[in-house]
């Protein structure tokens, strides 16, 4: 019996090493995981309980990291006068998106400039090479990609900028109903309007960070001295998200006539809450029509050439015959 299972076995070992199965086989399980561990690392950095938790144990090592940022930005502040441009109403409308973006330190602006700058000269460089390895290309034409591969680099920060600007507001307004149910509870507690920011900041810094440095920088503003209008105003101004706004003014109107805000917030919550279900729907409506692409371009023709390509190939002979 063990001579028959030892002759059947190298038989099969045999098969396999005389087939092309066995390099079909090992090429597919190759690929399986690879994208099992793919998937397991993007979860893991995806994770927003992996990622708090990261953000946690980061805490206590945050004075050698700001060591080392406070001397790349002296190096890089010391370019700023090459760098930055000369108008002042460009610089202050570059200042304000990077506001809006969640990049509050002076050396952004340099960082955002000196982006700029590399990444035109890198586009450039590819251009030129790319364009010399063409010899039915003239001087003309050389020119005209070396400059298009400028201004492609140039374009390229500021389309980073947007999405990173869209992104941030995206991440304030899915927060925005959680903030305004803490605020809700803060205010029925019988805090004020200032102690009400200040604990509802501290409650969602894991869960929603943008959101809370709004809050503290609203709450330091008005310890500062500033009216509470004032501040208010200036969070409408920083995050120009339209919700807000009118959040916003409901706040400003009920400081300025002395009313109670709690049933007004809740109300404003209830609102908000029922929006963000809304956004998710229409985002789940959406996957059915993004999801046909994909399957048209890349599924289907596999499919295709799977189940009709032997009774093509059939045909084919047949009809050859």
């Amino acid at each position: 019996m063990i001579n028959d299972l030892n002759q059947a076995l190298s038989g099969v070992i045999a098969y396999f090493t005389n087939s092309k199965l066995l390099f079909a086989l090992i090429v597919g399980m190759s690929i399986t995981f690879f994208l099992v561990a793919a998937f397991n690392i993007i979860n893991s950095v995806m994770n927003p309980v992996r990622r708090q938790m990261r953000d946690l144990s980061l805490v206590g090592d945050s004075t050698g990291r700001k060591r080392s940022t406070d001397i790349l930005d002296n190096s890089v502040l010391s370019m700023q006068r090459f760098l930055l441009p000369k108008s002042e109403k460009e610089i202050y409308r570059t200042r304000k998106r990077l506001e809006t973006a969640g990049l509050r330190r002076v050396s952004d602006m340099v960082y955002f400039y000196l982006a700029k700058i590399t990444f035109s000269l890198v586009c450039g460089i590819i251009a030129l090479v790319l364009s010399s390895r063409n010899p039915d290309m003239g001087a003309a034409e050389m020119l005209f990609s070396v400059c298009l591969g400028f201004a492609i680099g140039m374009i390229i920060p500021s389309y980073i900028l947007d999405k990173k600007i869209k992104s941030r507001k995206m991440r304030i307004i899915n927060g925005f109903p959680d903030m305004l149910d803490l605020l809700v509870a803060c205010s029925e507690a019988g805090l004020g309007l200032n102690s009400s920011i200040q604990r509802v900041s501290k409650e969602i810094h894991l869960a929603h960070r943008d959101l809370a440095w709004e809050l503290k920088k609203v709450n330091s503003e008005m310890l500062a001295g500033i009216d509470q209008i004032e501040a208010l105003k200036g969070l409408s101004q920083r995050t120009e998200i339209e919700e807000i706004s009118g959040f916003v003014a409901m706040l400003c109107q009920s400081v300025r006539f002395g009313t109670g805000i709690a049933e007004t917030l809740r109300i404003y919550a209830d609102e908000f809450r029922d929006k963000r279900m809304q956004r998710a729907e229409e985002a789940a409506q959406k996957v059915g029509t993004k999801l046909l692409f994909p399957l048209v371009l890349c599924m289907f023709p596999s499919f295709f050439i799977v189940a009709v390509g032997p009774a093509a190939v059939s045909m084919m002979k047949a009809f050859g015959n």
